[in-house]
């Protein structure tokens, strides 16, 4: 298949593998984050990080929407669907997002809620459009990806003349969420790592462009590699971040030209735009309050907006006490540092936002590098005729 098979070639793997083993310096030592999960999963599902040198650290960014959503978001959303005569429309990957007092929607809905799940934002048109005498909620969430479609949807609910369609609006940014990472103060307290570049976003950059990380590579000099989400995508990604290192160079780089540009989908840029507006702040799991980071509704549709429809306000909400999601997203722990992975919290039942998506590093290490932790805990086999 075209743009897939060519991108899962052992043998061009290997090749890259030994290019970053020889362009690495063995007296550094490099860390590069991949901001999202996609890239995460791809690590842990091909087995990336076992080819590159021991002096190559990646690190698990918090690139995940589910992941990044804090507990008291999905705790409004909760409340929203309990409302009287409210259907709410979510994806599947939020359904199962821990709520406080052990609740998630999908626990809400088998309680009683209306709680439906949908593929695109315009079955939650539809459903509105189909249940006239209800109204209907959509549960959006997203990076810069997912935005235009909610956007869109809004646009079409107004032009069918539907005045029974809500939006209840998460979606965040990703430049916003890096700087963050590099310059709080809050998040140096709550701990991080040395960080010597970023594997960049892949999806969002295809709406957003390579433009908006050229600020913040010149600022915080960090060098930055757009890469899709192939095994060979990210490996080629990682030989050119070491390549920039090396050379002191802190620019962005695309390495996925056949889907990214430097201006992104300049359409879906203006559809956004009309749509929506910044918010001032907005609570990220794992990093706290990021300034300008998430998007709202901007007044002129506030006939589709739910915060402004139901009166909700957000409250901070502590997680687990014994997750370490928010130390995970940071990338200063690793998935087996936290006691609950693996026993208490699983994909079936997950007691952090990082089990719950398959895209959080949690849940693609129990998929795949649990295994390899396994075989690596396994004593070598004594040689034979060895003393006991």
């Amino acid at each position: 298949m075209k743009y897939v098979d060519e991108f899962r070639d052992g043998d061009l793997a290997r090749g890259i593998a030994g290019a970053i083993a020889r362009a690495a310096d063995p007296a550094r030592q490099y860390s590069f984050m991949e901001f999202c999960g996609g890239h995460t999963h791809a690590i842990a599902r091909y087995g990336v990080a076992d080819l590159l040198p021991p002096n190559v650290r990646m690190i698990h960014g918090p690139g995940c929407p589910v992941c990044v959503l804090p507990v008291g978001r999905v705790d409004m959303a909760i409340e929203i669907a309990r409302k009287p005569n409210v259907i709410l429309a979510s994806y599947g990957d939020t359904m199962r997002v821990p709520a406080s007092g052990r609740l998630s929607l999908l626990k809400a809905k088998a309680q009683g809620a209306d709680i439906r799940m949908v593929y695109s934002t315009l079955d939650a048109v539809k459903i509105a459009e189909e249940n006239p005498g209800k109204e209907v909620v959509l549960f959006a969430i997203g990076f810069e990806t997912t935005t235009p479609p909610t956007a869109l949807a809004i646009r079409e609910a107004s032009q069918r003349g539907l005045t029974n369609f809500f939006v209840f609006c998460n979606h965040v940014l990703t430049p916003s969420a890096i700087s963050h990472i590099l310059q709080s103060p809050e998040v140096r307290e709550l701990g991080t790592v040395p960080i010597d570049g970023f594997v960049g976003p892949a999806h969002v950059s295809t709406i957003i462009g390579s433009r908006p990380y050229e600020f913040f590579a010149e600022e915080y000099q960090k060098p930055v590699v757009i890469a899709g989400f192939e095994p060979l995508d990210v490996m080629q990604a990682i030989l050119m971040l070491v390549n920039q290192v090396n050379d002191g160079r802190c620019e962005v780089e695309n390495e996925f030209t056949r889907a990214v540009t430097r201006d992104g989908n300049l359409k879906a840029q203006e559809l956004v735009a009309d749509i929506f507006e910044l918010r001032s702040s907005f609570e990220w799991r794992g990093l706290g309050e990021v300034p300008y980071s998430a998007l709202r509704i901007k007044d002129k549709w506030r006939a589709f907006d739910a915060e402004a429809r139901y009166g909700v306000e957000h409250r901070n909400v502590p997680d687990h006490k014994a997750c370490e999601c928010g130390a995970i997203l940071r990338g200063v722990k690793h998935p087996v540092d936290c006691k609950l992975f693996g026993t208490a919290c699983t994909p079936e039942n997950p007691l952090g936002s990082c089990m719950v998506s398959s895209e959080g590093a949690c849940a693609a290490h129990y998929t795949y590098g649990r295994f390899r932790d396994a075989r690596s805990a396994v004593p070598a086999p004594a040689a034979v005729g060895a003393a006991p």
